[in-house]
């Protein structure tokens, strides 16, 4: 791994000099190759030779998930199909999926990521790494495999569902690291306690979670009941999978390898970069991508960025945790809402379980929102009084977090539905 800590501790100059010349192969590469690039390069009057600098991908035109949705399916690769050696795909709430073709090489750098994120979390080769993302389509469980296995560790495919195997097998088995979705992660704890098995007969170290929002206060919640360090993952299946950033043991940021990938913070509105620090829309270039390379994709994340180097050695610049998504994002009477915040105000007033549901409607011209809170057995079991209180503490947490005041309904444990992939915390009944 020592090729892999040495392109991480790159210093910055040397960096930017390697990002320019990478960035200037891949705009000479899709201007040539893909025809949807080269027709909006063309509408607004730009050629590969105009990228001088770093600070000129600004000149280029943003990508969307339309712009893959209306190439579909191949239209926006880069190389011909002959290449291509796998495809994902991601789900789309609205006709068809985006689909993502990798080539040999872009397998190969996708694992590597992977890599750096379990070493970040530290794997090391004799680690045993349970992935219970979904295998399929879906981008999580095939990219920590393929990772884990470049990382020379012991690989347990479990993928999704089935949980009280999966914790019979982290038992037996001695897993170290378990790479899943913060939501699955809350089920395998759940399990944990209804089979009576106790955090000192686990191997479990730390939790590598990603594919949805999730807060601080349910990291702390998750590295409770597992007897974990909780590491957050980012990435997207259009851009490459997981491992596009990822936490190390400081547990202050997502280090976004930019030796792959060029970030920037833009106003989502203005569409105008944002200063280091200002929370904005996350935008991503491919710099090292065969298959499907994307320019200035638009992410809908939301997040800051910091440049500063991380105690860890590490140089890449590190990405807050993700608050929402601006397609996620509520407007409850004219306030911004993201499920993460109630989440947090939730987590932060005690009492709660994080299973929780947010159900949008509008009556007479007006949005209402109710958040169903799960409360422990014992707690619903309690007087009438003691949830009154309850309720009303985690009603005032929200207030004072979002401004807005919510309806809070307590409900019996195992009430919300549980899913082993991306958890639905909303359900907006507007007809907007």
């Amino acid at each position: 791994m020592h090729c892999i800590k040495t392109r991480e501790c790159i210093d910055r100059e040397h960096l930017r000099s390697y990002q320019l010349t990478k960035l200037k192969e891949t705009i000479d590469r899709v201007y040539h190759n893909v025809e949807s690039y080269r027709q909006k390069m063309q509408e607004i009057g730009v050629i590969p030779e105009d990228i001088k600098t770093l600070e000129d991908i600004r000149l280029l035109p943003f990508t969307t998930k339309q712009d893959l949705r209306d190439n579909y399916p191949y239209g926006m690769f880069a190389v011909p199909i002959e290449e291509i050696i796998r495809i994902h795909a991601s789900s789309g709430t609205t006709g068809k999926p985006t689909v993502v073709g990798y080539t040999r090489r872009d397998i190969s750098n996708w694992a590597e990521l992977i890599a750096r994120s379990l070493v970040m979390g530290g794997g090391k080769r004799d680690s045993v790494v349970q992935v219970s993302y979904g295998y399929g389509l879906f981008t999580g469980g095939l990219g920590f495999h393929y990772g884990a296995e470049k990382l020379g560790a012991v690989v347990l495919p479990t993928s999704g569902g089935n949980t009280r195997r999966q914790v019979m097998l982290m038992k037996d088995l001695g897993t170290e690291i378990l790479a899943c979705t913060p939501s699955y992660a809350l089920c395998i704890a759940e399990t944990l306690e209804e089979m009576g098995i106790k955090q000192e007969e686990l191997k479990l170290k730390t939790g590598i979670f990603g594919a949805e929002p999730w807060s601080d206060n349910m990291r702390k919640d998750l590295e409770s009941k597992l007897g974990i360090k909780a590491l957050d993952i980012y990435g997207l299946s259009e851009v490459i999978g997981p491992g596009v950033a990822a936490e190390c043991m400081e547990q202050n940021g997502l280090h976004i390898a930019e030796d792959f990938f060029i970030p920037e913070i833009i106003d989502p509105v203005t569409e105008e970069p944002l200063p280091e620090g200002e929370r904005g829309e996350l935008v991503i270039t491919t710099i090292d991508k065969e298959g499907l390379p994307v320019i200035r994709y638009r992410t809908r994340d939301i997040t800051s960025i910091s440049y500063k180097p991380c105690a860890c050695g590490r140089t890449h610049a590190r990405i807050e945790k993700i608050l929402g998504r601006t397609d996620d994002m509520l407007i409850i009477r004219g306030v911004n809402v993201f499920p993460s915040q109630i989440e947090s105000a939730l987590m932060a007033a005690g009492d709660a379980e994080p299973h929780y549901l947010i159900i949008v409607d509008r009556k007479d011209n007006l949005d209402s929102i109710e958040v169903w809170v799960e409360v422990s057995e014992q707690l619903f079991a309690d007087e009438v009084r003691k949830l009154e209180e309850v309720r009303k503490k985690i009603t005032s947490s929200i207030y004072t977090t979002l401004g807005i005041n919510v309806n809070v309904k307590l409900v019996e444990p195992h009430t919300i539905e549980r899913t082993e992939g991306k958890s639905k915390r909303v359900i907006d009944k507007r007809k907007l």
